[in-house]
């Protein structure tokens, strides 16, 4: 980071300080998964290797902004004080996050030379997803946009689609066919898609900080995608 952008974070309020590195986590758990999208994609091994870097990172911010919050909740109004549990809740998800992309890395790494087209491309199509998850969670958060954590949970549905192709090919294997690596592709799988849950819980988090409901809280009596019924939520309450 540099001198300036430390000496402008240095001059806010302690809360929104928190605030600005929990984005600023977001931005690196988002670069990540972009990472993994291209090292996968283009078999490159310095941006496999640049996820080790990101992960402790995030590490960090995540040892910064645990420290910072329970320094300074207690002296902040009530609705700083939820914005400030609404960052913790985000760095748990986020570190985790980092944790998963560096071990899809590793799976990777392992496997090079042996992934076959078919799982490049749904293993890229999935970090790819990832990434733009981790972007709109990011900007729900500094927005306030619910429209845009509504996006990150219906992506959300495509990570698990493309989960099961991979799991269809490796495990069940109707075919018969040979695969290489297998037990390398099913674990970078799972760690793709462990990471666009934790990126569906930003989401989660975002809907619940706005409204002071969760979605399941508000909706869970309905037969509706949770997308649809929270949207018919936020219309009803708007027009009271």
């Amino acid at each position: 980071m540099s001198t300036a952008r430390v000496e402008s974070l240095s001059t806010v309020p302690s809360h929104q300080h928190i605030v600005l590195r929990t984005i600023e986590a977001c931005r690196l758990a988002k670069e990540a998964a972009g990472a993994a999208a291209e090292g996968i994609a283009t078999g490159s091994s310095s941006l496999l290797n640049s996820l080790r870097l990101r992960e402790r990172e995030l590490d960090a911010l995540d040892m910064e902004v645990d420290s910072a919050v329970t320094s300074v909740i207690t002296e902040v109004e009530p609705t700083q004080a939820r914005e400030l549990l609404a960052c913790m809740k985000f760095m748990i998800s986020l570190e985790r996050i980092g944790d998963l992309l560096l071990s899809f890395a590793n799976s990777a790494q392992a496997a090079a030379g042996r992934i076959d087209s078919d799982d490049t491309r749904d293993l890229t199509r999935m970090a790819t997803i990832l990434e733009k998850m981790l972007t709109d969670a990011g900007d729900s958060f500094s927005n306030r946009d619910v429209g845009k954590a509504i996006d990150v949970l219906r992506a959300d549905s495509e990570v698990d689609r493309l989960r099961n192709l991979i799991f269809l090919r490796h495990i069940e294997n109707p075919q018969n066919i040979a695969h290489q690596a297998s037990l390398q592709i099913i674990f970078m799988t799972q760690s793709l898609e462990r990471a666009g849950d934790h990126a569906k819980n930003l989401a989660e988090e975002v809907c619940h900080f706005v409204s002071g409901h969760t979605i399941r809280h508000v909706l869970k009596t309905y037969d509706k995608p949770v997308e649809q019924m929270f949207i018919d939520y936020l219309r009803k309450r708007e027009g009271h």
